[in-house]
């Protein structure tokens, strides 16, 4: 942590904010804390080499840890990029020296220390750490009666926004809190050693930097100090002397050379991590036989430092360091909350952070308002590096990885707890549906005896009832009680037809005829009038002749209170099975509902087909399989289930089809999904079907919502 953050930034840090800077660094520590108690947490339960990559991994996916992978690799190797380059602004004061090319000196010297071993690392760690922080004391203590209070007598004068904005740009300053999680599984009793490592790290180096940082406000020139990048060398000189500018600059080399040290020892732990699981080349994770340390991964990040080092500006490095920290940071406190709410067996921390979930709600919101405060750079840098992440996981990681991680598995078990509840409670009612059956023109007497069959087994024995209505659409010119008092001869065919298949089924029928300008107005009036739960129908032709009414179904069912169900082209016969057919997550509870109605109705058995992507995890599958087998037990009518995997799921449903007598398919999705360009899922699976199918739309009410459908295809993808 003790490195640029301090002896480079509070100058620049205070053109931003003025006195407020020490505000700032107070601040920014607050905002560093949920997700310091977060990773003591993670990394208590699974002290491993990864970090922040493999907690986001494993309570997102790897998905999302890829993103934070790349995130932290990149964050910590920018900070210790901005540390070497730093060394330039304090060497030019005892030092005519070129700046970058001791900086590109130093960064191989330091890949070289980390390649010989973490223990030889470590010990030069200790040392130079003791050494900077004893004269850090020194500096605040001898310093601190040389403050005059007059810059502080304004302490906003950039007001909150510059206050913020300072914090976001100090932030990178404790970027170093929580590396050592990156190394857990190096570390002697990780579960008591980590925590009280991070904690009083932090808690050390708030204190630290704030009064550092006032002493250094309160007795630098302000002019010098706004422009200066050797902040603490300009004020030792106000009550050292040349002497105490000496001394700040070489505890300045060494500090800054100890971050850029600890910043190759943990970063290039995440791409040996990412490796180990398949998100990176196998390369990666190969370990020196005799220093036993991640060769490959240490000379990429060392490479990768040169380069930025060589052409990127020094407060453009700190920029996007602090960017991509605030923006893992709220990841990590993102992983905690997926960790606990989600609760895997396999979760066991030694360490539990206080106050969850409401600090770690504060980090998230606290990193997301900094980062908007930081301006535009720091910003296109977190969106190019989450895009960076996404290509390389589609690209690279996902054909090579079958995980997934803990808030997917979390919301799964939630989704489908929820839809069997509703599923019980739909197939738990007693009464019956009063059903629409609309028509315009006599339709065949197999598609209507059809229609009425599956209506009569849908009301129960009276329970329900069914309206059978002929709705006749006549031009604006004719006045509607003229156009109804004409009994032409289709109408009279109409009755009589619907009167002989009545009599045949034994079941009851209101039968009626409807008169008007607009159809689909006619229908949802009727609807609203006569308490119609369902619209059955089938692929006939509406009254302009021009399409199906199937077409319009999408729109009767967004502005009717009621569902609807289309019949398919094929014509019904004796129904024995009843296949209830889906891809993904849980099926409609409508579709259920009235799959497990028809069964029952006539003596048939249900068959639950479902189909998930073939590179489903086990857990997918094994989530899929339980959810099928709660189906089974909860229907009336004797049930079975299946489950499969699939490339091509319109194909394998349609195979899987073979031997049914009825298909039953829900048709509703949010609008925001629909093809404008083609059928959605259901209707091309229909086409490819060759046996009866019921295309099930339900109301709008019952659909998912934007949100939900957004995380259902995320979770059942």
């Amino acid at each position: 942590m003790i490195g640029s953050g301090i002896f480079v930034l509070p100058g620049l840090a205070t053109k931003i904010g003025g006195a407020s800077v020490v505000l700032a660094y107070l601040l920014a520590g607050l905002v560093v804390l949920p997700a310091a108690l977060a990773k003591a947490e993670m990394a208590t339960a699974m002290p491993e080499a990864g970090g922040t990559y493999l907690y986001v991994d494993r309570a997102l996916g790897p998905f999302m840890g890829t993103i934070a992978g790349l995130g932290v690799w990149f964050s910590l190797t920018f900070k210790s990029a901005f540390a070497l380059v730093g060394l330039g602004a304090y060497l030019v004061l005892f030092a005519d020296l070129p700046t970058r090319p001791v900086a590109i000196g130093l960064a191989l010297l330091l890949m070289v220390i980390n390649i010989l071993g973490v223990k030889n690392t470590g010990r030069l760690q200790a040392l130079i750490v003791t050494a900077v922080l004893g004269v850090l004391v020194v500096f605040i203590i001898l310093g601190a009666p040389a403050v005059d209070a007059t810059p502080f007598e304004t302490l906003l004068p950039n007001g909150a926004v510059g206050l913020l904005a300072a914090t976001g740009f100090v932030f990178v300053s404790y970027a170093g809190v929580t590396k050592i999680a990156s190394i857990a599984e190096e570390v002697r009793n990780p579960g008591r050693n980590i925590p009280i490592g991070i904690l009083v790290s932090i808690s050390v180096m708030t204190v630290v930097y704030t009064a550092i940082v006032a002493v250094i406000i309160g007795v630098a020139p302000a002019t010098e100090l706004k422009t200066s990048l050797t902040p603490m060398a300009l004020t030792a000189r106000q009550f050292l002397g040349n002497a105490g500018v000496v001394l700040i600059s070489i505890t300045a080399v060494l500090a800054l050379t100890s971050m850029a040290n600890a910043g190759i020892l943990s970063s290039s732990r995440f791409p040996f991590a990412m490796s180990r699981d398949g998100l990176a080349p196998a390369v990666l994770q190969r370990v020196h036989s005799r220093f036993k340390t991640p060769v490959a991964s240490i000379a990429l990040t060392g490479a990768l430092l040169v380069v930025l080092i060589a052409f990127v500006p020094v407060v453009e490095l700190a920029k996007l360091a602090s960017a991509f920290q605030i923006l893992i940071f709220s990841m990590e406190n993102v992983a905690l909350i997926a960790f606990r709410e989600g609760q895997p067996d396999s979760y066991k921390p030694e360490f539990r952070a206080p106050w969850y979930p409401w600090i770690q709600l504060f980090g998230i919101v606290a990193g997301v308002v900094l980062l908007t405060q930081m301006g535009a750079v720091p910003i296109i840098g977190a969106v190019a590096i989450i895009v960076a992440g996404i290509l390389w996981y589609q690209l690279y990681g996902r054909p090579r990885t079958d995980r997934e991680g803990v808030a997917l598995e979390a919301l799964r078990r939630n989704h489908d707890q929820r839809a069997m509840g509703l599923t019980r409670e739909a197939l738990r009612r007693s009464d019956g549906y009063v059903v629409l059956v609309p028509t315009w023109t006599p339709r065949a007497p197999e598609r209507h005896r059809s229609l009425l069959t599956i209506a009569s087994a849908l009301t129960g024995p009276g329970e329900g009832s069914i309206r059978v209505i002929r709705f006749e659409e006549v031009p604006d010119q004719i006045e509607l009680l003229a156009a109804a008092d004409i009994m032409t001869e289709d109408d009279r065919v109409f009755e009589t037809g619907t009167q002989q298949i009545v009599e045949e089924l034994g079941i009851e029928v209101e039968i009626g005829e409807v008169v008007s300008h607009d159809w689909k107005r006619a229908i949802l009036h009727y609807v609203e009038n006569h308490g119609v739960d369902l619209v059955l129908t089938d692929e006939l032709r509406s009254p302009n002749r021009l399409r199906l009414l199937s077409r319009d179904v999408a729109w009767l069912t967004e502005h009717v209170d009621c569902d609807a169900v289309v019949l398919g082209a094929h014509p019904l016969g004796p129904i024995r099975e009843v296949v209830v057919m889906g891809g993904g997550g849980p099926f409609d509870v409508l579709k259920v509902s009235l799959a497990d109605r028809i069964a029952l109705r006539e003596g048939a058995r249900i068959r639950f087909a479902q189909v998930v992507g073939e590179n489903a995890t086990e857990s997918q599958l094994q989530a899929a399989r339980s959810y099928q087998t709660q189906l089974t037990e909860l229907c009336k009518a004797p049930s079975v289930s299946v489950v499969e995997k699939a490339r091509k799921p319109v194909a394998v449903l349609a195979k899987m089809a073979a031997g049914a007598d009825l298909v039953v398919l829900g048709a509703s999705i949010h609008r925001a999904f629909r093809n404008p360009f083609g059928k959605d899922f259901a209707h091309r699976l229909a086409d490819e079907l060759e046996v009866p199918v019921l295309l099930v739309h339900a109301h709008l009410s019952q659909r998912r919502t934007f949100i939900g459908a957004l995380l259902e295809r995320l979770v059942y993808r």
